[in-house]
């Protein structure tokens, strides 16, 4: 995707605005995120990669991992402004970050327990950790302290 005024440009990054994180995720009812938006900052300043999506120079779309480059890539965020979505945003995302870790053998996300986002991923390849066979993979997850 290219940069024009419609077109949508997709590059990584190092740095995002403060109130263009917040608008974003904002915009997708990411609260928990825009509650503090020093954290939101300053995951994405510790995030391994960042790829952004631009539209005549607006942010709509962001997407971050945390990797090891050897043999995990955690895809932590992926967002689409909703006048923005269903339109290869957050393929596009996606794939510049599998891309970027294209000789990393595991890559591991969590999401919503919503059919959209598992059509979403499994249309890029990945498959739910039950579907991989009974007693092959576990997953496990803490929240808070």
């Amino acid at each position: 995707m290219s940069g024009t005024r419609d077109e949508v440009l997709i590059e990584p990054v190092t740095e995002v605005q403060r109130h263009e994180l917040a608008e974003l995720y904002g915009a997708v009812g990411w609260t928990a995120y825009t509650k503090t938006p020093e954290l939101l900052l300053a995951a994405i300043e510790g995030s391994s990669f960042v790829v952004t999506a631009r539209c005549g120079g607006r942010l709509v779309g962001l997407a971050r991992a945390l990797s090891d480059d050897a043999t995990i890539c955690y895809l932590q965020d992926v967002l689409v402004h909703p006048a923005k979505q269903r339109s290869g945003v957050g393929r596009a995302l996606v794939g510049a970050v599998l891309q970027r870790y294209r000789a990393v053998r595991q890559k591991v996300l969590l999401t919503d327990d919503e059919a959209g986002q598992r059509a979403f991923y499994e249309s890029l390849g990945f498959a739910e950790i039950r579907d991989h066979g009974e007693g092959s993979l576990r997953a496990f997850v803490r929240f808070g302290s």
